[in-house]
């Protein structure tokens, strides 16, 4: 595609006279949902690792104080004035003794601030036992829990490059050593240490050398006991070594750094910045030059500022919460997700010392002291979000003087303002920005009544910029807040919260549990159950349970003592379709498994207020009835009559939409269908036995003589129609033909051509399988052919109507192993071939049976199991009999050679029988299905039992999860197709603006067509095989050529194939009709074969190397009549109205609205012949024209019933109608043309013609140009006339030009460009040539 024909631009230089030019943006896209731009399937699971796999509490502490007060230890040299303070204490200011005990009661009570339910252990001034026995007993009583050490060793000398830290002898007279390789042992794992005192770091590398010697220790005593497996006990008397990454550790300083001395500082900095971070941020602050912009502010007046830390509405509180905002945020932006998850969000009091140390390492940096960690932690003290600290605390202090005068405090514009930049980022946000680093502050928003509706809706808008965003914000920390929420009672932010919890469950469905856990359920249910909530947002809260109950058995308990089943069936009707589509899958989840859920829907109707869902206008919503329908019959494990006669209702009533439009319904079908066939397994066994042996019975009779049928008589599936009425006779002699009620199957007999063909039973009455065969008796004319249903009488096994409902869903089953669609094709086949593989077993001959012993099986079907019923000496005296449809006798082709013989019972199911040759020009509805290697046959008991044993047939499809893939993506964006800005909003655009060049310049050429030649050859080439269709693309040089089952694709212009693929269709069917859907925009193409389906592709020209992709298929007829002179599949694309006409090779045209793919109505043709060509009024929508074989052309109002909307018949022609078209415009005539060469004009109003033109005889194809005033005429005699409308001879074309001559072969197909005055044309030895209007005029 050259993007220089036009540019935007151009729309500047459209005419008034080239207004309709811009109906391109009106006109509507057909197959262009999502559920076509994509495979059904959900979304790639991502192991989500947000949620901690075990989280841990602190439970024991140990202070371990060696002050030694007054007693400075022997290394250290302090200056005068030195720093004093020990957790806010004076020790000199008291006995040594009392300073101690004070000390150590003031630093439990500090770290109580943040674990006030650890167990607290003080030992003050220690020896070496009492350590070890503090510890000892500290791990044991913790268990697996988190024990802390905190070490303050400020009288005693520093450590040791050796590893050793130092505590006292009884006497304390005496610095004894403490080795941390015995604290290691002693503490165990998992541990937290906290060390305050000079050179702490060399702590941390004893540690990490002693941890690397414990674990080759340990790997050497490992491989001993290995090698010598005599002395076990080398092995088990080794303890196992604390893990490294489970022990945690804080120092004060690194390796060669002493602690601060500065007299306005505590001693214990360190200490105090972990568990007073407040007030020494405040002091430290007022220290800094910054502090003088705020005046009047002194160390005694910040002791005064009113509050509680832990009341937000006080300045005090106001302050602790922004400062754990901003340390989350810090922590949040610099750490690795993985590292936050462990230090942040497992254990509150870890996540509380590393908040409180990101503020130890700037507030020590500033005294050339660098705190370090073990993990070791990026650096923070520079992070921006500091200033944003400076700036609240600054604006807290400069109230404080003022308040404590009794003015009002006026609270910090902290969190709106940070809301605000979340806000800014989340307009313009994308997953390829960094995250926004105000996300940890929304969540503490949350906390907040005067900020929590904002938050949540940004929260929420944050969510729907994608999975990645939601991933985010589970890692962050938000869950725990969303679930508390569920308890607010707020209406006003039940839509923001049913809206955050889709999001959340659409990444990860794991949740479910925590909300069934906190009765977080019932919230939904009370929205979903609130008739004023808006439709959009009790979709989501139906999205949301459908999650709960999913594979959950505790949420579907919950959810069903909330009594979700009535709420979901009250909504049924909802005229919301995304509401509707929930509710359906929300009540499929429900009763999956769940036999208490089925029983209350029985009690509810819900299986009969689901029917109504199945005739929905859109396709998710019917497939969504579907899957609940089918999840409703496959959970029920007590068969009962009442379970049995619910379930024959229901699969009964799924049957109708087997001919759906939509591929996602008929997959769902497929599954529904299975879940019957589950349930019923034996019936559907014993179905197939009986096919095997009727095919037995039936090859042996083909091997007779007397059967076969003479070399000049055809079958009636691809041969002549001309079978002797004796031979038809003898093959239906066999067939008992049934007009009782209660043959379910088929309905009453009925003459060729009568409304019960065309109407109510188009779609099972005139089944591909059914046999033409000449009346006997003088009840019709004997010169018609007359259809026979051929569904004999089902005298069940067990009752008629049991019989009748599984031979009719097998039959379905049978149809939709051929369903042109792939997907829905294989699933089918699965159940057959599983079906089939049991049958073959449970026929096996007599000596499997013996090797078991025999029961007798039970009168009741209800109770009747596979094993009892198949393997026992007696079976049944009663025959089941299945309809002859699906078992017949067929005569031979001409020249076909009789079968082999049949194998010995049973045969391979992969053998070729006789009854899947049937008409194989029609689908092959009644085949044995898929093969099976003959290897898959078990020949011993063993194997067959471990066949019958798998009595579940498991297949299912991906569409809930798809559905699911909705609320992961952004629903609050606008759609990319109707965002101005989007690319492909300026794509399209650019296609729109290059259609209307191509109409302008083919404005000229439509004015001089009628006055010049059409004969020169501009394009020739050979096709793979004779052409059967040709389309142009109305605004590109491409020519979509269809042969019997290829499509070609060329470039006229450039003389080059781009592409070429395989339809898909079934051989020998053909296809007999193409067309381009959305041509003025991006194109699709579709097909019809002479089989009934239509079949949708994109990429079909293969540029920009994309490959065809199937977008959809169906069987848009399927009742096609066997001919080898037939018209096959003719079809009339609408693209103004998404309507497709289908006919042919039947009595009836069928409209099809493809926006919602369903069936809108079928036309009785009345005509004893096929419809040859169709078109319609694309203005006023209602006139319909069908050329038909006996000559006569038809026209149709839509609009009326169906016996009465064929209001005109001409009948002019005598021969084969080869086109019909209808000129634009409301008073356009119709123009016709058949095979004697006499193409005449009609005025609609009358019945004879206006008109006549003789051409050329034996008209093989006809063609009038759209917008010129010409048409073309091609005939099996070897030319191309072209001709005005005023029946001028424009041109004959007859030789190829650049082939020394040749004459062009016999013309089987044409096709006019849409604007420009282009004619293509296809031969018989499989030419393509375009011609254009002579360059020289």
């Amino acid at each position: 595609m050259k993007r220089d024909m036009a540019t935007p631009s151009s729309l500047d230089d459209i005419t008034e006279s080239e207004e309709t030019d811009l109906c391109d943006w009106q006109l509507p896209l057909a197959f262009m949902k999502k559920r076509h731009l994509e495979r059904i399937e959900g979304s790639k699971t991502v192991t989500q690792t947000w949620r901690m796999k075990e989280r841990m509490k602190t439970v024991s502490v140990a202070l371990v104080l060696c002050l030694n007060v007054g007693v400075d230890p022997p290394d250290v040299v302090k200056t005068s004035p030195c720093a004093r303070l020990e957790c806010w204490i004076d020790p000199l200011a008291m006995s040594p003794q009392k300073a101690l005990e004070a000390i150590g009661g003031n630093l439990q009570k500090q770290y109580e601030r943040w674990q006030p339910r650890a167990r607290y252990k003080q030992s003050l001034d220690p020896t070496v036992e009492e350590v070890k026995k503090l510890c000892t007993s500290l791990r044991r009583n913790a268990k697996e829990e988190r024990v802390l050490f905190h070490y303050n060793g400020h009288g005693v000398p520093k450590p040791t490059v050796n590893g050793e830290i130092w505590v006292f002898n009884k006497s304390y007279t005496q610095y004894i050593p403490l080795s941390i390789y015995d604290l290691q042992t002693w503490m165990g794992s998992p541990s937290i240490f906290v060390y305050d005192c000079s050179n702490a770091g060399i702590i941390l590398e004893s540690f990490k050398q002693f941890s690397q010697q414990r674990e080759q220790e340990y790997e050497a005593c490992n491989e001993l006991a290995q090698i010598n497996r005599n002395h076990p006990s080398l092995h088990n008397n080794m303890p196992l070594p604390p893990p490294l990454k489970n022990c945690i550790q804080l120092a004060a300083c690194s390796t060669t750094q002493l602690l601060p001395m500065n007299p306005e500082l505590p001693a214990d900095l360190f200490t105090s910045c972990l568990t007073t971070p407040i007030k020494i941020a405040l002091r430290w602050f007022c220290c800094q030059r910054s502090a003088k912009l705020v005046p009047d502010i002194t160390l005694e007046l910040i002791d005064k500022i009113p509050g509680r830390l832990n009341d937000r509405r006080t300045p005090l509180g106001e302050l602790n919460w922004i400062f754990t905002a901003i340390t989350d945020t810090i922590a949040w932006n610099v750490l690795p997700r993985e590292l936050f998850q462990k230090l942040f969000r497992q254990d509150l009091l870890v996540a509380s010392l590393f908040r409180n140390f990101l503020l130890a390492e700037r507030i020590m940096r500033s005294y050339n002291c660098t705190p370090v960690s073990s993990p070791r932690l990026p650096p923070t003290y520079h992070h921006p979000m500091w200033q944003a600290w400076d700036l609240a605390v600054d604006h807290c202090l400069s109230q404080i003087s003022t308040v404590l005068q009794g003015s009002e405090y006026k609270h910090s514009p902290f969190f709106a303002e940070q809301l605000t930049a979340f806000q800014v980022w989340v307009i313009s946000g994308s997953e390829m920005r960094s995250p926004p680093e105000q996300l940890p502050i929304v969540l503490q928003v949350l906390l907040s009544q005067v900020h929590r509706l904002r938050a949540l809706d940004l929260l929420g808008r944050f969510l729907d910029l994608g999975p990645w965003a939601v991933s985010l914000a589970l890692s962050v920390g938000i869950f725990p807040y969303v679930l508390k929420l569920l308890q607010s009672s707020a209406r006003e932010l039940r839509p923001l919260l049913v809206f955050i919890w889709a999001k959340i469950l659409a990444v990860d469905s794991s949740c479910q549990a925590d909300l069934v856990k906190d009765n977080g359920h019932k919230y939904f249910l009370s929205v979903l159950a609130d008739p004023y909530m808006p439709a959009e947002h009790r979709t989501m809260a139906a999205f949301v349970l459908a999650m709960i109950v999913h594979n959950y058995p505790n949420g579907q308990e919950a959810c069903l003592q909330g009594n979700m089943i009535a709420i979901c069936l009250d909504q049924l009707s909802d005229p919301h379709h995304l509401l509707r589509q929930w509710l359906a899958v929300c009540l499929a989840r429900i009763w999956t498994n769940f036999d208490a859920a089925r029983w209350c829907g029985v009690r509810d109707s819900a299986h009969e207020k689901l029917y109504v869902l199945l005739n929905d206008p859109l396709p998710e919503v019917r497939a969504g009835a579907v899957l609940a329908l089918g999840t409703f019959i496959g959970n029920c494990t007590e068969r009962t009559d009442h379970a049995n006669n619910i379930d024959h209702n229901v699969g009964l009533t799924l049957l109708n939409i087997s001919q759906d439009g939509s591929p996602i319904v008929r997959r769902e079908l497929s599954v529904a269908l299975n879940e019957f066939v589950c349930q019923f397994e034996s019936h559907f066994v014993m179905i197939s036995m009986q096919l095997m042996e009727e095919e037995q019975k039936r090859q042996n009779e083909l091997h007779s003589p007397d059967n076969l049928l003479p070399d000049d008589t055809g079958a009636f599936g691809g041969g002549s129609r001309k079978a002797s009425t004796a031979s038809l006779r003898r093959v239906n002699s066999t067939l008992p033909v049934s007009h009782s009620s209660s043959n379910l199957l088929n309905g009453p007999l009925s003459p060729l051509g009568s409304g019960s063909s065309a109407g109510s039973h188009s779609s099972s009455s005139l089944g591909s399988g059914d046999l033409l065969v000449p009346p006997s008796g003088g009840l019709f004319s004997p010169d018609k052919m007359r259809r026979i249903p051929s569904g004999a009488s089902l005298s069940s096994l067990w009752a008629p109507s049991y019989g009748s409902v599984y031979a009719q869903v097998w039959k379905v089953i049978l149809q939709l192993s051929n369903d042109p669609h792939p997907d829905v094709r294989d699933l089918c086949a699965k159940i057959i071939g599983a079906i089939n593989l049991k049958a073959s077993i449970t026929a096996k001959p007599q000596r499997v049976k013996e090797s078991r012993k025999t029961y007798s099986a039970p009168n009741s079907p209800t109770n009747r199991q596979l094993g009892n019923t198949y393997l026992d000496d007696s079976p049944p005296n009663d025959k089941l009999a299945i309809p002859h449809e699906i078992a017949r006798p067929v005569a031979l082709k001409p020249g076909e050679q009789p079968p082999p013989a049949r194998p010995q019972n049973p045969a391979p199911i992969g053998a070729q029988f006789a009854h899947s040759h049937q008409f194989p020009r029609s689908r092959k509805l009644f085949d044995k299905g898929p093969s099976v290697s003959r290897t898959s046959i078990t020949n011993t008991y063993e194997e067959a039992e471990e066949v019958m044993s798998h009595r579940k047939i498991e297949i299912q499809t991906e569409f809930a999860s798809w559905s699911c893939k909705y609320f992961a993506q952004s629903v609050m964006k606008m759609p990319e197709e109707v965002d101005p800005e989007s690319t492909l909003h300026h794509e399209r655009e650019w296609r729109f603006v290059r259609d209307t060049k191509v109409r302008r310049e083919a404005r000229e050429q439509q004015k001089k067509a009628q006055f010049s030649r059409l004969d020169d050859q501009i394009f020739i080439n050979k096709n793979q095989n004779v052409p059967l269709g040709i389309c142009f693309h109305p605004y590109e040089s491409h020519v979509v050529v269809a042969d019997r089952d290829g499509i070609s694709t060329w470039n006229w212009e450039q003389g080059a194939k781009l592409n070429h693929f395989y339809n898909g269709n079934v051989k020998p069917t053909r296809i007999t009709s193409i067309d381009l859907l959305n041509a003025h925009d991006i194109p699709l193409l579709l097909t019809g074969s002479d089989d009934g389906a239509v079949r949708v592709w994109r990429n079909y020209s293969g540029e920009n190397g994309k490959p065809h992709e199937l977008v959809t298929a169906w069987q848009a007829l399927t009742d096609m009549l066997p001919s080898t002179r037939g018209s096959g599949m003719v079809v009339d694309w609408e693209q103004e109205s998404g309507m497709l006409l289908a006919s042919g090779d039947v009595r009836i045209i069928r409209v099809w609205d493809t926006q919602r793919e369903v069936r809108l109505q079928d036309i009785p043709t009345g005509a004893d012949s096929c419809v040859t060509s169709l078109a319609c009024d694309s203005v006023g929508r209602s006139l319909l024209i069908a050329g038909c074989g006996d000559g006569s052309v038809r026209l149709y109002d839509r609009r009326l019933a169906p016996q009465e909307c064929r209001v005109m018949t001409l009948r002019e022609h005598n021969s084969w109608v080869v086109k019909v078209h209808l000129q634009k415009g409301g008073d356009g005539n119709i123009i016709s043309g058949s095979v004697a060469g006499d193409v005449r004009f009609w005025d609609p109003r009358f019945t004879e013609s206006v008109n006549t033109i003789n051409t050329v005889q034996s008209l093989t194809a006809l063609e009038v140009h759209e917008q010129a005033e010409v048409f073309a005429c091609g005939s099996a005699n070897q030319l191309i006339s072209v001709y005005n409308l005023a029946g001028d001879n424009l041109s004959t074309i007859k030789y190829h030009d650049g082939f020394m001559g040749q004459r062009i072969g016999p013309l089987s197909c044409m096709a006019f460009h849409q604007h420009k005055v282009l004619l293509a044309a296809g031969s018989s030895d499989s030419f393509l040539s375009i011609y254009a209007v002579d360059k020289k005029r």
